[in-house]
């Protein structure tokens, strides 16, 4: 009898055992669940994000996000080792400058963390400007629609923030240190100007690739069909002598691919530098320059795009079976860009409705007003 007694006992000291751990354990589990839900509102306090997504995905990008700033990221090859904690977060100014650009450039990243990046100013987003021209050649190009979700249009002013939120989904605002919008002169733009090679290192030392176009660049077809896995910058040319590794084409800074690695990293370090050496130059002919220096000194691989395909006022195919971007350059004046960019889009349109036994017949009817 006192042996049954004694195992009764036990039996239900066991069983108050297990339900007192099951109890602390589910807890415990509740708790690691809830912390990254409860951190997330203030992670999206930072930065000038486009818009809201459900809270599983927002769940979700904040964990990439945190592995992102707080890690270094993953990439392939023998540059994993690339990114450590002192190159990502590089000082309280810096940080200032390119708060919220992880965030922003994750989202609109495609899976092999590649983005398409631009960058406008007031002028250029207002309605039926620029920006407008841009975004509807991806609604109406060949192939072109699913890349607009990887587009993230980079603001530098309120102003064009604004409008951008109101057109496209991804938005970042740039904010340049020193600069004053109230007063633009010559030597706010260089800052400008520049200040897009300093957000492109960022995103490089973030782990990411991308693709940089100017905005008055028109996508009819896919260009990364046309980028190498060999080369570390895929660049359009302006004066193409008919060979993509030919060090002297002429570079064409406004439509660009770069691979994040040690070379391109040190490559726009090393080109942002130069700008002291070239007072009052911009970033294109100071590329220029030092171009054969970047692939002697760093090993940069560099590699020119056709303008049979990466087409440009200066230089362009006559083929438009084969075009897969035309950009205004070689133009100057905002007016100007419009209405040769707008008969850009109309020769597309009239070229894809033509059948396809009379698509060899069509014709760029532009540059008319850029290039008389």
């Amino acid at each position: 009898m006192g042996k049954a007694i004694v195992a009764e006992a036990m039996a239900r000291q066991a069983v108050s055992f297990v339900l007192g751990a099951a109890t602390a354990l589910t807890l415990v589990m509740l708790v690691q669940y809830r912390a990254p839900a409860e951190g997330l509102s203030s992670a999206w306090t930072h930065g000038q994000i486009s818009r809201s997504r459900s809270s599983d995905e927002q769940y979700h990008r904040h964990n990439e996000t945190a592995r992102t700033v707080h890690q270094a990221p993953s990439v392939s090859g023998d540059d994993h080792d690339l990114h450590q904690a002192d190159t990502i977060l590089k000082g309280v100014e810096e940080a200032e400058e390119f708060r919220g650009l992880a965030v922003a450039v994750s989202r609109a990243a495609m899976d092999d963390r590649t983005v398409i990046i631009t960058c406008v100013n007031q002028a250029w987003v207002a309605p039926g400007s620029l920006l407008d021209l841009f975004l509807e050649s991806f609604r109406i190009g060949d192939g072109t629609a699913r890349l607009l979700p990887h587009v993230l249009v980079v603001t530098m002013d309120p102003a064009a923030h604004a409008r951008c939120l109101a057109v496209h989904r991804h938005c970042y605002q740039h904010t340049i240190p020193g600069i004053n919008l109230d007063f633009f002169g010559p030597e706010e733009w260089l800052d400008l100007v520049w200040s897009k090679l300093k957000l492109q290192r960022r995103i490089l030392e973030l782990g990411y690739g991308f693709l940089f176009t100017d905005v008055d660049v028109m996508w009819l077809r896919d260009p990364f069909k046309h980028v190498t896995a060999y080369a570390d910058m895929t660049i359009s040319s302006d004066n193409y002598f008919g060979d993509p590794d030919y060090i002297d084409n002429l570079p064409n800074t406004g439509f660009f691919h770069m691979k994040p690695n040690r070379r391109t990293i040190a490559m726009t370090k090393l080109w942002h530098e130069s700008r002291s050496s070239y007072p009052g130059l911009n970033e294109q002919p100071v590329f220029n320059v030092i171009k054969t220096r970047l692939v002697a000194e760093l090993g940069v691989r560099l590699r020119y795009l056709d303008p049979v395909h990466m087409g440009g006022f200066c230089s362009y195919g006559k083929d438009l079976g084969k075009i897969v971007t035309m950009h205004a350059n070689c133009c100057v004046g905002l007016s100007k860009k419009m209405r040769d960019l707008r008969g850009v889009l109309d020769d597309w349109r009239n070229y894809t409705m033509l059948p396809s036994w009379e698509k060899h017949r069509a014709e760029w009817t532009v540059p008319g007003a850029c290039i008389k």
